[in-house]
Formats: C-alpha cells, sequence, structure tokens
C-alpha cells in the first residue's frame, strides 16, 4: 500500500467548452491547436506515472507525432485485451483498477499519477481513488463526442483549488470530497 500523502492521484482531462473530451470518432487533434506540453510544464513536472485506458492508448498512438515532448513518466495500460505484440515503453495491466492504481503509484516514486481515459478515471472515481480532477478547458465546440463522464457516475462535489489561464486555454484544478464519492477506498 502506497502512502497517499505522497503524489496524488489526479484525473487529468482536456475539455472542449461543452464538455468533450474527444471529438466524433474519439477524434483529439483539435487539442493542439490550443495546448502543448509547453502549456503547462509544471503539470508534467509533478507528474511520475499515467494510468491509461485501452482505447485512450490506441488515439494516444495515433498522435504521438503530434505532441512527442509529453512526458508523464512510466506509462500503465489497464485493459482486458493486452497487445498481440507489446510496446516496450508500456506496461500493460489486465488486474482490477484498485490494483492497478497502487501498482501505478509506486511507480510514480512520490509523485503524481496521471489517469486518462473516460472510463478509467470513472472507475477510479468511482472507487474513492481521486484526489484532485485537473481540467483544461479550450475555447472551442465540438457539439458532439466523447462527455467529460459517462452516464451512470454518480454525483461527486468538487472543491476548486485554482484557475490559472494560458495562452487561451483554462486551467481548473479541483479537490475530489471524498464524503461524497461512492467508494473511500484508498491505495
Amino acid at each position: 500500500m502506497t502512502d497517499a500523502s505522497i503524489g496524488k492521484v489526479v484525473v487529468n482531462r482536456v475539455m472542449s467548452l461543452d464538455g468533450f473530451i474527444a471529438g466524433p470518432g474519439h477524434t483529439m487533434d483539435w487539442i493542439f491547436e490550443y495546448m502543448t506540453s509547453a502549456t503547462f510544464p509544471e503539470v508534467m513536472a509533478a507528474t511520475g506515472a499515467m494510468l491509461i485506458g485501452r482505447g485512450t492508448y490506441e488515439v494516444g498512438k495515433r498522435m504521438s507525432d503530434e505532441n512527442p515532448d509529453y512526458d508523464g513518466g512510466a506509462q500503465f495500460v489497464l485493459t482486458h485485451r493486452p497487445p498481440d505484440e507489446p510496446d516496450p515503453d508500456v506496461t500493460f495491466l489486465t488486474c482490477d483498477i484498485e490494483e492497478a492504481v497502487a501498482m501505478a503509484r509506486r511507480a510514480a516514486d512520490g509523485r503524481n499519477l496521471e489517469i486518462l481515459g473516460a472510463d478509467v478515471a470513472a472507475q477510479c472515481l468511482r472507487r474513492g481513488l481521486v484526489d484532485e480532477i485537473l481540467v483544461y478547458v479550450l475555447p472551442v465546440l465540438l457539439g458532439d463526442g466523447v462527455r467529460f463522464a459517462p452516464p451512470g457516475l454518480d454525483r461527486i462535489d468538487l472543491e476548486p483549488l485554482s484557475n490559472i489561464q494560458s495562452a487561451g486555454v483554462s486551467m481548473l484544478r479541483f479537490h475530489v470530497r471524498r464524503s461524497t464519492c461512492a467508494g473511500s477506498a484508498r491505495v
């Protein structure tokens, strides 16, 4: 079990103003019209590992040429179907979400664990594993796509921590209030 006071579990989301984290067909190329790894370098510097869903991993592979400088540390992909050909830069996990978070937190070595992917983030939120939510709101309306939160996610109250603007992007940071989470398990 990892000490929760060292490094945080942070759901990290880029979102259009109308609440989509990906456009139709899971497109995310619109993000790089507004953001690069240099937009908020302090976030990357605080991140020691990433836990990603398989769908987000596949989208990220297609987009890797657009943002090659992003280094969030060790990458873990939670999936029911590991790829036939391993990726030497990624650890594929088929365990439950709590074990995956614990493993990725150990790899983060005292820094933050970044959670990417709608389904993985929802699983973490449902189990009470998330400390903060970091949202980058981009000045674009997509009209359709993948919503910030999937249907069926219960109410979760948040405490605003900060609001920073850089190059037209608003970064909102929230603390997840434990008393309102469905679960309170900690890793």
